[in-house]
């Protein structure tokens, strides 16, 4: 059987990395890329069975040199993993600077548009394949003062819905993966914005974020790339048009 072809975004650090390692030692190929040049430059020196290159997935142009790299390198595609994304800034609505709005839906919201659209041709030609979109439980219950990123999920959930009906006659699924709140170094900083607005401590904060999981804990990295290999494996081969939701069961935000 021919090794999958996987192209992760956003999969220098975090749960792009991980997924991309994981996917690497099931014996798939995988390329990644990333807007940040040291984190990438650092993952394709520290694991060089990855291949990769810079790119910001809000820039239709990038998109585009991505996946036709991507594609020379691979010899084609049959996974796609959007994990690309920004926390986007902490204010309430009435306080929000635009730009920062902006900048946050045409990284979240159009990037995964973009990359949806360029592996749609891809996938829907050939008859097969997979889309993972990140979406998060931000887009199932809303976000106090952090509108902009709990916009862009929403809409992750619709674009998701919408691009499974149209290439589910193709043979291709598309799901989306809501985390909850993942352990790492870009929780550590919403946390810390958070504190800031609120007033309170980071520990009060982080123990208000896992009071809002009924088995009062933050999720891993590892449990996401869990459930998003599975989704593109042969055993999620009849999965399509889902929102799985890896939280721990959040009973509130």
């Amino acid at each position: 059987m021919q090794p999958q072809r996987v192209l992760i975004t956003a999969a220098a650090s975090g749960i792009g990395l991980q997924t991309a390692l994981d996917f690497v030692e099931s014996g798939a190929r995988v390329f990644i890329c990333d807007a940040d040049a040291w984190a990438l430059q650092q993952a394709l020196e520290a694991h060089r069975a990855l291949e990769g290159m810079l790119c910001d997935v809000s820039d239709e142009a990038q998109v585009g040199a991505l996946f036709e790299q991507a594609l020379l390198a691979l010899g084609g595609l049959d996974v796609l993993v959007n994990c690309a994304g920004i926390a986007g800034p902490t204010a309430n609505v009435a306080e929000m600077d635009f730009a920062a709005w902006r900048q946050c839906l045409a990284v979240n919201l159009d990037g995964t548009f973009l990359c949806c659209r360029a592996a749609a041709r891809v996938l829907g030609a050939q008859g097969s394949g997979a889309i993972i979109n990140l979406s998060s439980t931000a887009g199932l219950y809303g976000f106090p003062r952090r509108a902009p990123y709990a916009s862009a999920k929403w809409a992750i959930r619709g674009l998701t819905k919408t691009l499974a009906q149209e290439l589910g006659p193709n043979g291709v699924r598309v799901n989306c993966v809501c985390p909850g709140s993942v352990e790492g170094e870009r929780m550590d900083r919403v946390i810390a914005a958070e504190a800031t607005k609120t007033g309170r401590t980071e520990q009060q904060v982080r123990e208000l974020f896992t009071q809002t999981a009924s088995l009062r804990t933050f999720v891993s990295a590892q449990d996401i790339s869990n459930t998003i290999r599975f989704l593109a494996s042969s055993a999620g081969a009849r999965i399509s048009g889902q929102e799985i939701v890896v939280d721990g069961n959040t009973e509130t935000l």
